[in-house]
């Protein structure tokens, strides 16, 4: 092929490519002019798994030019927040096991936009280094002491559950003092290689971090295999039709939220970690904004 020909395709390739660039960037800019003022307020509880999707969908969201306000509150009164009409959306709700009973209170009062993420468990878990694999195989391990997160939290309520329903459990005590206290509890006897019983989730950087195996729960106290949902309050979708979309494509896998959680983790800021992984996985995210800069 001729030199005088291939500097002609290479360029009429970069005109192609600026000229979309161009209307990309024209898009979105106008999109945020036309936003600009709106506040949209998403409520989450205090956990990373849910501080990372919400503050990965809130900077989704301020780029697409809404003002967001993130609140973080306990169980309970983030679905009344909701409910009521206080906050907008959230993308926190593990169903149908671990919040089910919560869920099922305020089910009328809001908007299920469906799963944001699957394949998420709770249940037992020690470390790897421990010869157990199923709750109903525990015996004497740990000083018969399970260690959970804070009381009311939905994998602390379970526990509380799971120690009526298996009999080998009976009489064994439950600590629920915090998710930090519990977590240095883990990384402390990990490192002494000692047994430790505690209520856990997955997806969680612990497991990796600390090699954690949940065992195997054949009474289903923690219930089979759920998803985390995406909640929205009545009427969203008629005043603010752009954001309720995003928010509605939301989605992503549990690896995703592995990475944002691992960044926090290692010292990254919230903001930080959620914005690296949004750079490092832009074809994602844009098919969460696709059809919201469209002409109306």
């Amino acid at each position: 092929m001729k030199k005088k020909t291939i500097n002609w395709m290479i360029g009429f390739l970069l005109v192609v490519l600026f000229l979309s660039e161009a209307i990309y960037s024209f898009k979105h800019t106008n999109f945020s002019e036309q936003r600009s003022g709106e506040t949209i307020q998403i409520v989450h509880n205090p956990y990373e798994t849910e501080i990372a999707s919400s503050t990965v969908l809130g900077l989704v969201l301020e780029e697409a030019g809404f003002n967001v306000r993130m609140v973080s509150v306990d169980n309970a009164i983030m679905y009344e927040s909701i409910a009521n009409g206080q906050s907008d959306a959230m993308t926190a709700a593990w169903l149908p096991t671990t919040h089910g009973t919560t869920y099922a209170e305020y089910e009328d009062s809001l908007d299920n936009l469906g799963p944001n993420l699957e394949g998420a468990e709770a249940g037992l878990a020690v470390p790897d280094y421990m010869d157990v694999d199923s709750i109903d195989a525990l015996d004497d391990e740990a000083d018969q002491t399970i260690m959970s997160i804070e009381p009311g939290a939905g994998v602390t309520v379970q526990t509380e559950e799971a120690m009526k329903i298996y009999d080998n459990l009976h009489g064994w005590e439950l600590e629920s003092p915090s998710t930090g206290a519990m977590l240095a509890s883990v990384e402390s006897a990990v490192q002494n290689h000692e047994e430790i019983i505690v209520s856990a989730w997955t997806p969680h950087w612990m497991f990796d971090e600390y090699g954690l195996k949940l065992l195997d729960d054949p009474k289903l106290a923690y219930g089979e295999t759920e998803s985390i949902y995406t909640l929205a309050r009545k009427g969203l979708k008629e005043e603010h039709p752009e954001a309720y979309q995003i928010i509605d494509n939301f989605y992503w896998e549990a690896e995703d939220m592995d990475r944002v959680t691992h960044a926090m983790e290692a010292g990254a800021d919230d903001r930080t970690a959620a914005k690296n992984w949004i750079n490092e996985n832009r074809e994602k995210v844009d098919s969460w904004l696709e059809g919201v800069f469209d002409e109306k």
